[in-house]
């Protein structure tokens, strides 16, 4: 099933673009997904990644996933990000973490990824997906540089039931960048059907916290005189924040993640 989101006149003056600007901008680190680093393990744990492996890592942000997989699991990753500052955070990592020989970043879309076809083992995509307009080449996309055979598994936004309330839904347009179609996980399933994927496992979270508290503090802690300076000097970072203070108190009755792997 898939519900559209619709647009709100807020979204004129913070578009999804902007939100992903700012939080480059300002330089936080954490994992801008539900369930965290503990979803990310878990997606990991179901993907067979070795030594051997060559993934990619779409939509890598600050590459905290990719590093993570390079460092502790020794394989060879790419990470892709639409945002250029987010590609530069992330060779930051790399080099703070001993790590660039075994990673590289790359500018690039979901959509259109800057790579040759049957390249990759695994295919990875944290809350990336739900963001693409037109998932369908997104995920067509992913099976084109999986090799064969290859594993693909994604963390996306899903909707836990329907029809959720209108307040939920302006919350997640205006804070998220979360447009067009959100799916529940019988959604996800048929696209990834759609786009030949096969074999595909599905199980889906509900969530305590949109946020890591821990997180939280270490990325204001690390990132204090950016934070300072956009909120003095950034109308948009304030509107944000603002914003983002204004959780409904169902939402996460609503809107969960889900763990989806397939073959290509």
């Amino acid at each position: 099933m898939t519900l559209k989101i619709k647009e709100t006149k807020m979204d004129d003056r913070l578009t999804p673009t902007d939100i992903y600007e700012l939080i480059a901008e300002v330089g936080f680190k954490k994992y801008f997904h539900l369930g965290g680093f503990d979803a990310t393990k878990a997606l990991i744990d179901l993907c067979p990644i070795n030594e051997n492996s060559r993934v990619i890592d779409i939509g890598c942000a600050s590459g905290k996933t990719a590093c993570y997989l390079a460092r502790n699991l020794g394989c060879h990753v790419v990470g892709v990000d639409i945002l250029p500052a987010m590609v530069v955070r992330a060779k930051e990592r790399a080099k703070s973490e001993g790590v660039t020989g075994k990673v590289e970043f790359k500018v690039g879309a979901a959509q259109k990824l800057p790579l040759r076809d049957d390249l990759f083992d695994i295919v990875l995509g944290e809350f990336i997906t739900g963001l693409v307009d037109d998932k369908e080449s997104a995920v067509s996309e992913y099976v084109r540089v999986a090799k064969p055979g290859g594993t693909i598994g994604l963390n996306e936004a899903t909707w836990l039931k329907t029809p959720p309330p209108e307040e939920i839904i302006g919350f997640l347009s205006r804070t998220t960048g979360f447009k067009g179609e959100l799916f529940t996980s019988e959604g996800w399933q048929e696209l990834l059907e759609r786009c030949r994927i096969n074999k595909i496992m599905a199980t889906t979270f509900k969530t305590e916290s949109l946020r890591d508290p821990k997180e939280d503090i270490k990325d204001l802690v690390r990132s204090f005189p950016s934070v300072v300076y956009s909120l003095i000097q950034r109308p948009k970072f304030r509107e944000f924040l603002k914003l983002s203070m204004a959780t409904p108190k169902n939402l996460l009755d609503y809107f969960g993640y889900g763990l989806y792997v397939g073959l290509a």
